[in-house]
């Protein structure tokens, strides 16, 4: 991964968002600044595959885990969350149209400062306002802790908080994502958490596993290697024992008919195991 820019795959998901909004007119998953924040890359030929028409299937399975990570959100804000945390940002523009802050969410990004440096000059360049809910919160890893840099840039642990996890799990360990998860969990009843897995890939059909690592020695090569994977039974028991009381669990395909109705993947474009997951503590 290069640092001082958001991965690639981060870039590949901001991509397939930008195009729905363009091709698809946005119908899962409205986001007026998408394309953009994208506006810059718009001749990468690996960013520009998201904008054909064959993808279809892949954009509007990136729309729909957006559309449910901040459906997640709102039902947060309902339940009295007023702070909420993007962890590995990317080129996510939520913190840019909260539509919460008149209600007071504050939303912190986390990300490597590098990338978050990359990310302002980028937000400038489009002209895409700052507005006074959004912090950066930058956390090189390697010498700060996330706590620590939370902390810094004014969240408050003694409150509940939203934390939206996207696209990253896959590339921890699966230690990295338990302390994260347990960190979230220690928070006041009400917090939660939305991020996505994968299954391990023996769990997975024959030919669905043969695209898998062909998928996953792509991430290698771009030095972005998956090192985690969970069983949905392991998941929820990790959960459950680390605090959180309620959860929902759901395959990508199931995701994106929720919001696309009647919509199913076509065979070649299987979700390979990929779940996304809500879970929050209540009293």
């Amino acid at each position: 991964m290069q640092i001082g820019r958001p991965s690639i795959t981060a870039r590949g998901a901001a991509a397939f968002r930008a195009a729905h909004q363009e091709l698809e007119g946005g119908r899962v998953f409205h986001d007026p600044l998408a394309l953009r924040i994208l506006a810059a890359d718009a001749d990468d030929p690996v960013l520009e595959a998201a904008f054909h028409p064959e993808r279809e299937d892949v954009r509007l399975s990136v729309a729909a885990r957006a559309r449910f990570a901040e459906d997640a959100v709102a039902a947060a804000v309902a339940r009295g969350v007023r702070q909420a945390v993007a962890l590995g940002a990317g080129l996510d523009t939520f913190g840019c149209r909260n539509p919460y802050e008149a209600e007071g969410l504050k939303v912190f990004e986390v990300d490597h400062p590098a990338t978050q440096e990359w990310k302002r000059d980028r937000l400038a360049a489009a002209e895409i306002p700052v507005p006074p809910s959004l912090t950066f919160a930058p956390v090189d890893f390697e010498r700060q802790s996330l706590v620590g840099g939370l902390t810094a840039a004014g969240f408050d642990p003694a409150r509940p908080a939203f934390f939206c996890w996207l696209g990253v799990v896959p590339y921890l360990t699966h230690t990295a994502v338990l302390d994260t998860l347990g960190f979230i969990a220690a928070l006041p009843d009400g917090s939660g958490v939305v991020f996505d897995y994968g299954e391990p890939p023996d769990a997975l059909p024959p030919e669905q596993r043969a695209v898998h690592e062909a998928r996953a020695a792509w991430a290698a090569e771009a030095d972005e290697p998956f090192l985690s994977f969970f069983t949905p039974d392991e998941l929820a028991d990790e959960l459950r024992r680390l605090g959180f009381s309620a959860r929902e669990d759901i395959r990508y395909r199931d995701l994106t008919a929720r919001y696309e109705s009647g919509h199913r993947m076509a065979d070649g474009n299987a979700d390979l195991g990929a779940h996304v997951i809500h879970a929050w503590t209540r009293g």
